[in-house]
């Protein structure tokens, strides 16, 4: 029983759909969708958590400046305690006295220590003074008469509302500023206030006793870099008693809080103070705007996208160019095989490939020279092999012909040395050998890496041969580590800096030229050192040395040191060392240095 399919499930296979529209849904649903759900559930959630942790950190702030300038008022009230308490005290402020002298005497032996004791102890403290109405003291030096004057004051008269005992926290002028030069005073300061009641028996007389703080203790604390925005304390009306704002005159008229203008975006946080405490009522508020809470969050977004924009961009190039490989080998493919229909036997030229499509493009060309070779006259296809085969061969015998010519001059060098061994000319069969060898070496590039071992040989090879031309006047010193012998290097990387030594060092020294040469292996690194007691040189040249390590252009004709540096840099990029040194009249020295684990060993 065979089955047809409806013309519905025809609709919705998949094999009708190019296969360019085919990636494009592969790239839609499986890169660019998924990515851009990813980075926006990664951003609200990241902006929820930043938003969060910031509102937390600034809301900590805020009762720590709640805290800390509750301990300060701590302080001060356990100061106010001292005198509440002090028995001699009261006797000394309820004591009628005759004289004044006997007041001032009373008041230096007792009352002045007491006064002095508290202030360098607390340094919030900025003055201690008590009110009350005994005539016979001499108001002055921390005692003040109990007027009623003083009784219309505001802060006497938020004692006055309070309870018997309370001890209240009030913004007052400064002692020594009672008198404003009207209704703008710019010398507040808070006071600790509180009734000297304790003792029933000695109570005859009203004692008020008020302690100032100073100002830059409030300012000290109100001024919390963690906070940043506009910070305000509010008393038990909703007054506010101090703020941070500069353009807020809270000095002059007390204003609600409910009535000042907030910054636009900001956003409220407030601590208030425990029920029951002198406090009770008084709360701090801080008015933040939404940038200073956002600030990272704007960061965040900032690498959101960044991360977004790098997320999309790297697929899509990937992707684009995996469908535009298998898309236009596909289409090359089709666009030959309807060639091949219109008997038109042309094979598909393009690199061979391992993939699917490229064998697919290789049994093609198979399949279409089959076809032509069946169809095309046997014996013409043959004549063209034969052809073919010739210039092959002919190609071959040059490139064999091009290799005899270096060969028949080793064979004149061998013939040379070997006239002069015969002729008991050692030294100048040794020079020959020597020549022989490094020109040899330097023809011979299929190897482009020597080992350490082998290029000394090479270097040893070549100061023979200047000793033979210098004499006396040239010795050398040559040390390498047994370990470093095996480690493989560029061809010629240590030669052009002998032959420098030698030919711009040595020669301009008349007698006693010296080159010391140590190769080893220190703190995983391969090291070369070569030292020379030559003529040296400039700063300007040993400048333009420096400069070629810096240098980006193509190779062209360089030569000598310029070659070597452009050859490590292109070999070891920036895992390698180069250090020259020079001094006219006192010699050069050049240090490489190349890093072990980018060095495989032969």
């Amino acid at each position: 029983m065979t089955s047809k399919r409806t013309p519905t499930s025809r609709r919705l296979s998949l094999h009708h759909v190019r296969l360019r529209n085919k990636m494009m849904i592969v790239y839609l649903f499986c890169v660019l969708i998924p990515i851009l759900l990813t980075n926006i559930i990664f951003y609200q959630v990241t902006s929820d958590n930043v938003k969060k942790q910031n509102l937390e950190d600034t809301t900590r702030a805020l009762e720590q400046i709640k805290n800390q300038l509750w301990t300060e008022l701590e302080g001060v009230i356990n100061v106010s305690s001292g005198f509440f308490t002090d028995n001699k005290l009261y006797e000394l402020m309820e004591n009628e006295y005759a004289r004044p002298a006997d007041y001032i005497e009373a008041y230096d032996s007792y009352f002045r220590r007491i006064l002095n004791s508290y202030t360098p102890i607390y340094a919030s403290v900025q003055n201690i003074k008590i009110y009350l109405d005994n005539p016979t003291l001499l108001h002055s030096g921390g005692v003040g008469n109990l007027t009623d004057e003083v009784k219309e004051t505001e802060w006497y008269q938020t004692l006055e509302a309070a309870p018997l005992n309370a001890t209240v926290f009030v913004r007052s002028p400064k002692e020594d500023l009672l008198v404003s030069s009207g209704p703008t005073r710019l010398s507040d300061t808070f006071s600790i206030v509180r009734r000297m009641n304790y003792y029933d028996s000695l109570n005859k007389r009203e004692k008020v006793l008020k302690i100032e703080l100073k100002m830059s203790a409030l300012h000290a604390i109100m001024s919390n870099l963690n906070i940043k925005g506009e910070l305000y304390l509010v008393n038990d009306r909703g007054e506010v008693e101090y703020s941070n704002r500069p353009d807020f005159k809270w000095l002059e008229v007390r204003q609600q809080l409910d009535t000042i203008q907030l910054p636009e975006k900001s956003i409220t946080l407030q601590t208030d103070y425990p029920e029951g405490s002198m406090l009770d009522g008084w709360r701090m508020v801080a008015a933040v705007h939404e940038d200073a809470i956002y600030t990272e969050l704007h960061e965040a977004r900032q690498f959101v996208y960044w991360l977004a924009a790098i997320n999309l961009i790297i697929p899509t190039i990937i992707i684009g160019w995996i469908a535009r490989s298998i898309t236009s080998r596909l289409g090359n493919i089709l666009k030959h095989m309807k060639r091949v229909k219109n008997h038109h036997f042309i094979t598909i030229r393009q690199e061979e490939t391992q993939d699917e499509i490229g064998q697919l493009t290789g049994e093609f060309n198979r399949m279409t020279l089959q076809i032509r070779s069946l169809i095309n006259d046997v014996y013409v296809a043959d004549i063209r092999q034969k052809s073919l085969e010739l210039e092959r061969r002919k190609a071959q015998l040059n490139a064999l012909q091009s290799q005899i010519n270096p060969h028949f001059l080793f064979n004149a060098l061998e013939t040379i040395r070997m006239r002069s061994v015969i002729k008991k000319e050692t030294e100048t069969a040794k020079i020959i050998h020597n020549m022989a060898k490094l020109f040899r070496s330097s023809l011979t590039w299929k190897r482009d890496r020597v080992t350490v071992k082998e290029e000394v040989e090479f270097i040893v090879c070549f100061l023979e041969i200047q000793q033979y031309r210098f004499g006396d006047r040239l010795t050398y010193e040559l040390k390498v580590e047994p370990e470093a012998e095996s480690c493989p290097i560029p061809k010629f990387v240590y030669l052009p800096f002998v032959e420098n030594a030698c030919l711009h060092g040595v020669e301009q020294v008349k007698q006693g030229g010296h080159i010391s040469i140590d190769i080893g292996i220190h703190d995983e690194m391969l090291h070369f050192s070569i030292n020379d007691n030559g003529g040296g040189m400039g700063q300007e040249q040993l400048e333009r040395i420096r400069k070629y390590l810096s240098e980006e252009d193509e190779l062209g004709e360089r030569i000598g040191v310029q070659n070597v540096i452009y050859r490590l840099k292109l070999l070891y990029g920036e895992h390698f060392a180069f250090v020259i040194d020079s001094q006219p009249g006192i010699g050069t020295t050049v240090q490489i240095a190349l890093r072990l684990d980018h060095i495989k060993f032969l």
